[in-house]
């Protein structure tokens, strides 16, 4: 072996903290320093020479708190690099098995970045050398020694393969090699084993060495003794030594080349356990685990698994919670200060906190906000937390298609980590938080399994006390945990995940809130982004209200803010041309400000604000900034001709307005319908369109007697916007209203707007939606809404302004939908449905 490795002489240096490597002896070093890390990149693993894997290995003094080379030991140990292994999970780390050469002295360090380099002097001879001539003058001491050696062998367990290749190896080893390769494999402290490191003489070395191999064989018999129940009663102090020489021979038994830092880490990480709180079965699998991390190599991969599931089974808040704000007052003012209208949502928080002061283990409840977007669901949840005074986490289910996301992963697999809500509870660090479970109906299902079936556990009340993760296989209770789950559409949510909900619909703002919300809110905050002040620029109220109408027509205020925004961009362009600014500028200006004359302040106040200033938008500023109006009122010009009226729709996105379209034309009397329209709205138009057959007479349509209306006619309805799919039955009312204008020439009222679902027999049915459906024909300027009669109780959630503007008629019958529909009504069917309702009596 000599005549194949010579030691070098300049060294890259290893720099070992509290561990000491010596000659003859193998040992496993993490790599977790920056200096060591370069060495490792830059020296072993980029050359492929013998060469490259001679390093020196020279300890460092653990109580040394200094991050320089100049508490280095002067002596160190040659070593070969064996093997090299390294993780990228949970962050880059390498591992060196290395084995001692001899031993070097430190003549001068001639490098420092990015990795230390030395220039040594070898002290003691290489493996393979001739050792006789050291030996030779030993004299009984390495007699002695060998036979504590061997009799220190024979306590140890054999089936320990280390154990059993020392024994087999024993009388052939060098005698001076000896003393290295036994402080390596007893217990011994830093210091004890530094000393024998810096032995440099042969003799020196043994007897350094001789009453550390007796103190282990003393407590290897004295353990033995233990097991076979002969104690020591004379003696209790003795026998206190015994249990920690049990304990000294487990921790050998577990690994001979055993580095300290790992052992303080476990240590360390059995503390945190400790101090975690844990409940009782999670401490038992937390105290199961960690026994098998004892007894593991640190070179296994589920060395590093096992240790990341112990350290998030201590950061989990198992018993740490927050506490919460109770005081009603406060709460009602603060939701009110953050959010206009919402009065539902903020109804039901102050009752939650009612409740919670009569009742301190009151279970958290699982809301679920809906409502079209830009309305505030996800931002009220955060002010509610705000107004718990809990912690606020937010989940987003959009696109979810792998029920690992909601459960996590089995550590069995290769990357598993916890599911999102076991690592939101580690994030927030309390067990009370506020979860935000953004767009629940978004969910999406694959191969992985469906989400929506796994959230049935996290928001049953009854079942998430005891909540179980895939990953940490321990019951977690999420009882406290304040559910909120935004949705655009309950249509889409499953069924068994809607029942364990309560739902609280949040329908779209009036154009008077818009008004309110954009003055007292998105104004201010438009201005604060670009850096404007009410100084430089100000949007009157009548502006707002413009860009309300002509500009958007949406449910929430998301595009009304983006308009704003637009707007500040444009008056932050005037600003900046005006006067430029730098932050030269900026800082002379600080400067004149502080050393200013007073006769000197009108100028420099002239200076940070032209002349011009503030910038007021009207009307015509509004139309040089956003373009020509996008909305424009078209109800006159569509419905000035027979076969066109409005219908009211519910969308995910809010109420909207629809126009119906009719043309009559000759044929063989088919009825052609086209828009992208659903099964359920074909049928309603089948319906209308056979109602308006049996009644042609009382609508005052002419017909030749026994001829059939639709003979040598076709009807083709439409309804615009064709890419976008339709369905539902909210349109049957409307239809009729078509058909009968088409065949009667006359032109339906231009401000009336209609809904409801027909029959066979001509009853009008109720639908949804009805709030959604008046904000948005009153967005549109309709004066008249037809609705039906068994749909008046849910009037009381229109608003009043809104009921002033609007006028409602109720129809019960198709009749009373055509009467008030047409300029005028139908004589015809007065009498029709004066009939109908004296044979009701009979």
């Amino acid at each position: 072996m000599s005549s194949n490795i010579s030691i070098p002489h300049r060294l890259p240096l290893l720099v070992v903290s509290g561990g000491v490597l010596l000659p003859g002896s193998s040992m496993r070093i993490p790599v977790n320093t920056p200096r060591n890390m370069n060495m490792v990149k830059s020296r072993i693993l980029r050359h492929n020479t013998l060469s490259s894997t001679i390093i020196g290995v020279v300890p460092k003094d653990p109580e040394s708190v200094k991050d320089d080379l100049s508490s280095l030991h002067p002596i160190g140990t040659a070593a070969v690099v064996v093997q090299v292994t390294g993780t990228n999970w949970p962050k880059p780390a390498y591992s060196l098995l290395v084995t001692g050469l001899c031993r070097f002295g430190l003549e001068s360090i001639v490098q420092e970045s990015p990795y230390p380099v030395a220039v040594v002097n070898q002290l003691d001879k290489l493996p393979g050398e001739d050792n006789e001539s050291d030996s030779a003058g030993l004299g009984d001491i390495a007699d002695v020694f060998r036979e504590q050696a061997n009799a220190l062998v024979e306590l140890l367990d054999v089936t320990i393969p280390v154990v059993k290749k020392l024994k087999r190896l024993l009388d052939s080893l060098p005698v001076a090699r000896l003393p290295d390769i036994f402080t390596a494999i007893i217990k011994a402290s830093y210091n004890e084993k530094i000393k024998v490191l810096d032995a440099i003489d042969v003799e020196a070395r043994f007897r350094k060495t001789l009453p550390l191999l007796e103190r282990q064989i003393e407590g290897l018999k004295l353990l033995r003794q233990t097991k076979q129940g002969h104690l020591n009663t004379k003696d209790p102090h003795k026998n206190t030594r015994v249990m920690d020489f049990k304990k000294e021979l487990r921790k050998l038994q577990r690994n001979f080349n055993e580095n300290e830092n790992e052992v303080d880490e476990i240590a360390e990480l059995e503390q945190k356990l400790k101090s975690a709180c844990l409940p009782e079965h999670a401490l038992l699998a937390a105290t199961k685990e960690l026994k098998r991390l004892k007894k593991m190599p640190t070179a296994l991969p589920e060395y590093a698994i096992t240790r990341n599931y112990l350290e998030l089974m201590t950061e989990l808040p198992w018993s740490k919670s927050s506490k919460d704000v109770l005081d009603i007052s406060k709460a009602r003012h603060d939701l009110d200060e953050d959010h206009y209208g919402l009065e539902k949502l903020k109804k039901r928080v102050i009752e939650y906190l009612a409740v919670r002061q009569l009742k301190n283990t009151l279970k958290g409840p699982i809301l679920c906000f809906v409502g079209p977007p830009g309305v505030g669901k996800t931002s009220v949840g955060r002010s509610i937390a705000q107004t718990l005074g809990r912690t606020f986490h937010r989940i987003s289910l959009g696109g979810c298609c792998d029920q690992s996301d909601i459960r996590g992963h089995r550590r069995t697999y290769i990357g598993s980590m916890p599911g999102r809500i076991i690592h939101g509870l580690k994030l927030v660090g309390t067990n009370n938080p506020v979860f935000l479970l953004d767009e629940i109906d978004k969910l999406g299902k694959s191969l992985q399994g469906d989400p929506g079936s796994a959230l049935l556990e996290v928001l049953d009340p009854e079942q998430n006390n005891t909540f179980t993760d895939h990953y940490l296989n321990v019951p977690f209770d999420l009882s406290q945990v304040l559910f909120i789950a935004t949705a655009n559409s309950i249509s889409t949510i499953p069924a068994p995940l809607l029942d364990r909900m309560e739902v609280i619909h949040v329908p779209g703002y009036t154009q008077e809130e818009k008004i309110e919300i954009a003055m007292h809110h998105l104004i201010s905050k438009q201005l604060k982004e670009h850096g404007l002040t009410a100084e430089q620029l100000q949007i009157p109220q009548d502006t707002v209200k413009l860009t309300i109408s002509r500009y958007t027509r949406e449910a929430g205020v998301r595009k009304l803010e983006r308009k704003l925004g637009a707007i500040c961009r444009a008056v932050a362009v005037k600003v900046a041309e005006s006067h430029p600014k730098t932050v030269q500028d900026s800082e002379e200006k600080k400067d004149l400000l502080q050393i200013k004359e007073p006769d000197q302040g009108n100028d420099v106040l002239e200076m940070s604000h032209p002349p011009d200033m503030p910038i007021v938008i009207d009307e015509l500023a509004l139309k040089d900034i956003l373009g020509p109006p996008i909305y424009e009122s078209e109800m006159s010009e569509r419905l000035s001709q027979p076969g066109v009226a409005v219908g009211l729709a519910w969308t995910a996105m809010g109420g909207e307005i629809m126009f119906v379209e009719a043309t009559r034309m000759d044929g063989d009397g088919r009825l052609t319908l086209t828009g992208q329209l659903g099964d359920v709205m074909k049928e309603s138009a089948r319906l209308a369109l056979n109602w308006v057959r049996s009644h042609a007479v009382q609508c005052g349509i002419e017909t030749k007697p026994g001829t059939d209306l639709m003979e040598n006619t076709d009807i083709h309805v439409h309804f615009p916007a064709g890419a976008v799919g339709k369905d539902g039955p909210s349109a049957g009312v409307t239809i009729v209203a078509v058909l009968v204008s088409i065949f009667t020439g006359r032109c339906v009222r231009s401000d009336v707007a209609m809904t409801g679902e027909l029959t066979l027999r001509g009853l009008v049915l109720p639908v949804g939606g009805i709030k959604e459906k008046v904000l948005a024909a009153h967005r549109a300027g309709i004066k008249k809404v037809i609705i039906p009669k068994r749909n008046e109780k849910d009037l009381v959630e229109v608003p009043q302004n809104i009921q002033k503007d609007i006028e409602f008629s109720l129809a019960k019958r198709l009749e009373d939908v055509l009467q008030q529909a047409f300029e005028g009504g139908f004589p015809s069917l007065k009498d029709a449905t004066a009939t109908i309702s004296q044979n009701s009596k009979l």
